[in-house]
């Protein structure tokens, strides 16, 4: 016989349930109750107020993306495992319209959630793999930051956008220039150092104490830059 679901579960399944069926502006303390089966006082008590209940609900929403994103099989090409993890992104946030506006619009300046810090920790392992490849263009960071923003720009454009009046053909066209930015092969007038270091970088964790703290930081900020630096700049 399988245990009753705690009232906490309960109260976060039923605000995640009006949220997907009515959006933010039905997540309301009364909904909530009514749905939930439960008084007011006892949300209260589990979350403190409706944006503590509003945060539960955002984390349960990384977890189900996070979930999704671990169970596709990483493959032999780390480039074409960024491209699976941008269309599973943009999928879920037109799936899930009301959830991803929750999860990545509700922000404060500066602060990053726990929950919002495990995707950008899973996007980072995957640019990593590229870099230690020796396919990325720029640092790590960079690269990371290039494909959140571009990402999660264009989920909320698609969003925003009649589904009538969208363009099919938008995501993967922004997927491979941004891809194309960040991996693509150095001018043939052009030293191809940036790929060098970047994948040096990425493989310095690996040095098992060769190098000092000092050293290591020292290397990774020259080794930063270089991978950082364009022609002409």
């Amino acid at each position: 016989m399988s245990e009753p679901t705690s009232t906490r579960q309960r109260i976060l399944d039923a605000a995640a349930g009006l949220l997907e069926e009515h959006g933010r502006d039905g997540v309301t303390t009364r909904a909530v109750s009514a749905a939930a089966g439960v008084q007011a006082p006892t949300i209260y008590r589990q979350f403190t107020d409706m944006n503590g209940l509003l945060e539960a609900v955002a984390a349960h929403g990384f977890d189900t993306y996070l979930a999704r994103k671990h169970a596709i099989d990483l493959t032999d090409d780390p480039v074409q495992d960024l491209r699976n993890g941008w269309d599973l992104h943009v999928e879920f946030g037109l799936t899930h319209p009301a959830h991803y506006l929750l999860m990545y619009g509700r922000r404060t300046p500066g602060e990053t959630s726990a929950a919002a810090q495990r995707s950008a920790d899973r996007l980072h392992l995957l640019v990593e793999r590229v870099a230690a490849a020796g396919r990325l263009a720029v640092t790590v960071q960079t690269a990371a930051a290039m494909i959140h923003s571009a990402g999660s720009g264009l989920t909320f454009h698609l969003i925003g956008t009649a589904p009538g009046e969208r363009d099919p053909d938008l995501p993967r066209r922004l997927r491979e220039a941004v891809l194309d930015a960040v991996t693509g092969d150095a001018p043939p007038s052009a030293p191809g150092y940036a790929q060098h270091a970047t994948a040096l970088k990425a493989g310095l964790s690996q040095t098992d104490g060769l190098l000092s703290a000092g050293e290591q930081a020292l290397l990774g900020e020259l080794l930063d830059r270089l991978g950082d630096s364009r022609p002409g700049r």
